[in-house]
């Protein structure tokens, strides 16, 4: 289900918290930037709801890699591509924060590239105990039948394995990728030369109530 970031005044508690996020992590996003990428004039997001629906799954894909490093940087030196930050929470359909969830993530690089000998352009991290992810990476190629688009994996603690895909809005290549769908797409804004990303994931987890 997709749904609009609500409300036009101040800074809610949520965007400060992806501001934080993103700070302790050492990445260089501007407060500015996170308020566009958080606020209505953008295409919606996925937001949390007491009883949403989870996280649209999709396909892993023919290049997903076992046994990636733990990092939060995936940028490697010299790596050509427009860098991105991206973060958000992972939760659960009764909002609640889901700690330790492991994100997993990989995708093309800016040549629309996967690296299949290595593990350019992967890596998995995990939420902090209020469920937020942080991580830095460039904005992925197109490469033929598809649209730009990153692949993930989230896990809670011993529960099954969420895998899914985040898109780009405004990609003249969604309206023919069959597998693009606007639930998932991310919340983007400009930062200079950089983007700052968010998309929240929202586990179905067994033996919670719904």
């Amino acid at each position: 289900m997709s749904r609009r970031a609500g409300g036009s005044g101040g800074p809610s508690r949520r965007r400060v918290l992806l501001t934080g996020s993103l700070v302790a992590a050492g990445f260089d996003v501007t407060v500015s930037a996170l308020d566009r990428a958080l606020g209505e004039g953008v295409p919606a997001t996925p937001t949390c709801h007491d009883g949403d629906e989870p996280t649209v799954r999709q396909t892993a894909g023919p290049y997903f890699k076992p046994n990636s490093p733990e990092r939060a940087d995936l940028i490697a030196p010299g790596m050509a591509g427009r860098v991105m930050e991206l973060s958000g929470f992972v939760l659960t359909r009764r909002c609640t924060p889901v700690a330790r969830a492991l994100v997993d993530v990989w995708q093309a690089d800016a040549d629309g590239l996967y690296d299949q000998q290595g593990f350019r352009l992967r890596g998995h991290m995990f939420s902090g105990a209020d469920g937020r992810y942080a991580l830095r990476t460039i904005m992925p190629g197109l490469y033929s039948g598809r649209t730009r688009h990153i692949h993930v994996r989230v896990q809670a603690p011993g529960q099954p394995v969420l895998t899914t895909q985040i898109y780009f809005p405004g990609e003249r290549d969604n309206r023919s990728d069959s597998l693009y769908r606007r639930a998932l797409e991310m919340k983007v804004a400009a930062t200079g030369e950089r983007l700052a990303g968010q998309f929240d994931f929202v586990l179905d987890l067994m033996g919670s109530p719904r």
